[in-house]
C-alpha cells in the first residue's frame, strides 16, 4: 500500500494488492523461528525404502487391484459392496478381477483405511495416493502405515468380547511391539503375553478402577464374554493375528512354541512411531504429554513440517475420537492462532475427522476453516480452496488471523496482512469487516490503526473501530 500526502482525503481508491490469502500462512508467521533437526536414520538393517514401498506394495496388492476398478466404474454403485441390483458390485468386481467374495471384501476395506479410495457419500473417488502408487514410495509407505494403524478394524476382534477389553489391549500393544522391536528377533508368544498383562493393569492403575469391596454382583454376562485378565491369551491371538493380515508380523510354531517376529515393514513402522514420539518429545511443551492447546502452543513456533510429525506423535497417542474432540473444543476458543492450528492437525488426521469437521460447517466461528478443510480433503489445490469461500467468509477469515497477528505477531506483519483482503481498497474492507460481526473486529481495528504508518489511513481504521464499538453505521 502507498502512502498519500498529509493534505489528501482517504480516497476511494485506496487501492489493496490482491492477492491470494493464505490465512494460517500469515499467522503462523506472527510467530514463527525456524528450527532443524538432523533426519534420524532408521535402525542398522533396516531395507532401503525402495524395498519397504515394494514388500507395502505387495501386501496392499488386491487392494489397489480394486481400488483401481472402483476408480474405473466411477459410479455410485462402484464400492464393491452387497448391493439390491441383480448384479452388485461385489460380483462384477469379484468376476472382473478374479478373485472371490470375501477378497474383494477384504481387499476393498483395505483400499479404504489406507487412503487408495475415498468415499463421497455413496460415491467412490481414488484417492491421492492411488494416483501416486507407482511412482511415489513415500506414498505408498503412507498408506501402508495408515492400514498398520488400523489393524484392529482389517481383523475385527470375536464378537462377544467386551468393548473395554479389546480397547485395553489395542491402548497395550503399543509395548507390545516396542518389546518386539527392541528385541531384533523372534519373541515367545508367552513372553508377550506377559508384558500385556502388565501394561494392562497399569492401564487400569492410571484409571484408578478399584475393585468395589465384597462379593463382585452377577453380571449378564454374554457367552464368551472376556472379564478381567482371564480372555488376555485369546485376545493376544486376537492382535497378533491382526498384526499379522497386515503385514507388521508373522506367527510361527517352534521348538519353545509359538513366536512372533517383526516383519521389515512392521520394524520400521514401529521405529517411525518412536521416532515421532522422540520428536514431540523434545518440543519446547513436551508435546505428546500435553493437551491438545497446549500442543498446539507449543507447536506454534515450529514450520510446517515438523509441525506436522508433532501432530502425528500427538495423535497417536491418543484415540482418534477423543483427539479430534479435543481440537475442536480448542478450535471454539478465542485463540485465532489455535483455531488455524487446530484445523492444520485435524488435516494430519484426515478421512476419520471428516463426519465431526463437516458437522461445525453449522458454526459461524469455525465454517470457514472447515470449509477450507472439507475442500482440501475432497482435493482441492490448497492454493485454490479459498474460493469455496463466499466474500462475507473470506472477510470473517480475514479478520479472524488478524486477531491471530495481533496477539501473537509484530505490527508490520499486520499491516502486511493488508495485502491478502478480498476487497480492493481500504473503505471497501472496512464497510464489509463492519458488516461480518466478528467478535474480535474493535481489537483488530485498533491495533491496525496503531500499526499503519499513513496517519490518514490509521485515523479512518480508528474512526471505523469507533463505530462498530458503539453500534454505528
Amino acid at each position: 500500500m502507498t502512502s498519500r500526502k498529509p493534505d489528501e482525503p482517504l480516497a476511494r481508491n485506496s487501492r489493496l494488492r490482491l492477492v491470494r490469502p493464505r490465512a494460517l500462512a500469515t499467522a503462523r508467521r506472527a510467530v514463527t523461528t525456524r528450527r532443524t533437526r538432523p533426519a534420524p536414520r532408521p535402525p542398522e538393517g533396516t531395507p532401503p525404502r525402495a524395498e519397504l514401498a515394494r514388500q507395502a506394495r505387495h501386501v496392499l496388492a488386491d487392494a489397489v487391484r480394486i481400488a483401481r476398478w472402483a476408480a474405473v466404474e466411477r459410479g455410485a454403485d462402484a464400492a464393491p459392496r452387497t448391493g439390491s441390483g441383480p448384479v452388485t458390485a461385489q460380483e462384477r468386481a469379484a468376476a472382473a478381477l478374479d478373485l472371490t467374495p470375501d477378497q474383494i471384501r477384504a481387499g476393498w476395506d483395505r483400499a479404504r483405511l489406507a487412503g487408495l479410495v475415498e468415499l463421497h457419500g455413496d460415491t467412490a473417488r481414488p484417492g491421492w495416493r492411488l494416483h501416486a502408487w507407482d511412482r511415489d514410495d513415500s506414498a505408498v509407505l503412507r498408506g501402508w502405515v495408515a492400514l498398520f494403524d488400523a489393524w484392529s478394524l482389517v481383523h475385527p476382534a470375536s464378537e462377544g468380547v467386551e468393548p473395554s477389553a479389546v480397547a485395553e489391549v489395542v491402548e497395550a500393544v503399543p509395548q507390545v511391539l516396542s518389546l518386539l522391536q527392541l528385541s531384533q528377533g523372534p519373541v515367545l508368544v508367552p513372553a508377550l503375553l506377559d508384558l500385556l498383562g502388565q501394561r494392562v493393569e497399569e492401564l487400569r492403575e492410571e484409571r484408578c478402577e478399584v475393585p468395589a469391596a465384597g462379593p463382585a454382583p452377577e453380571a449378564a454376562a454374554t457367552p464368551g464374554a472376556v472379564d478381567g485378565t482371564d480372555g488376555l491369551p485369546a485376545l493376544l491371538d486376537w492382535a497378533l493375528e491382526g498384526l499379522a493380515a497386515v503385514g507388521a508380523l508373522t506367527l510361527d510354531a517352534g521348538a519353545e512354541g509359538r513366536h512372533a517376529t517383526l516383519t521389515p515393514l512392521g520394524n520400521w513402522a514401529v521405529w517411525v512411531k518412536l521416532e515421532q514420539i522422540c520428536v514431540a518429545a523434545q518440543s519446547p511443551a513436551g508435546n505428546i504429554e500435553q493437551s491438545a492447546e497446549d500442543m498446539l502452543r507449543g507447536c506454534a513456533r515450529l514450520t510446517p513440517g515438523p509441525a506436522r510429525a508433532e501432530y502425528r506423535a500427538w495423535l497417536a497417542a491418543r484415540t482418534l475420537s477423543s483427539a479430534v474432540s479435543e481440537l475442536l473444543a480448542v478450535a471454539r476458543g478465542e485463540d485465532a492462532l489455535l483455531r488455524g492450528l487446530a484445523f492444520e492437525a485435524l488435516r494430519v488426521v484426515g478421512a476419520p475427522a471428516e463426519a465431526e469437521v463437516r458437522a461445525t460447517v453449522s458454526e459461524p466461528s469455525l465454517r470457514p476453516y472447515a470449509l477450507l478443510w472439507l475442500a482440501e480433503y475432497e482435493g482441492a489445490d490448497p492454493d485454490d480452496a479459498q474460493e469455496v469461500l463466499t466474500r462475507e467468509e473470506s472477510t470473517w477469515l480475514w479478520v479472524d488471523t488478524a486477531a491471530a497477528v495481533a496477539d501473537h505477531g509484530e505490527s508490520e506483519l499486520l499491516v502486511r496482512h493488508l495485502d491478502s483482503a478480498v476487497q480492493g481498497t481500504v473503505p471497501a474492507l472496512l464497510d464489509e469487516i463492519r458488516a461480518v460481526g466478528h467478535p474480535r473486529t474493535v481489537q483488530v481495528l485498533v491495533a491496525l490503526a496503531a500499526a499503519h504508518p499513513d496517519p490518514a489511513l490509521a485515523k479512518a481504521v480508528r474512526r471505523a473501530a469507533f463505530q462498530v464499538h458503539t453500534g454505528g453505521a
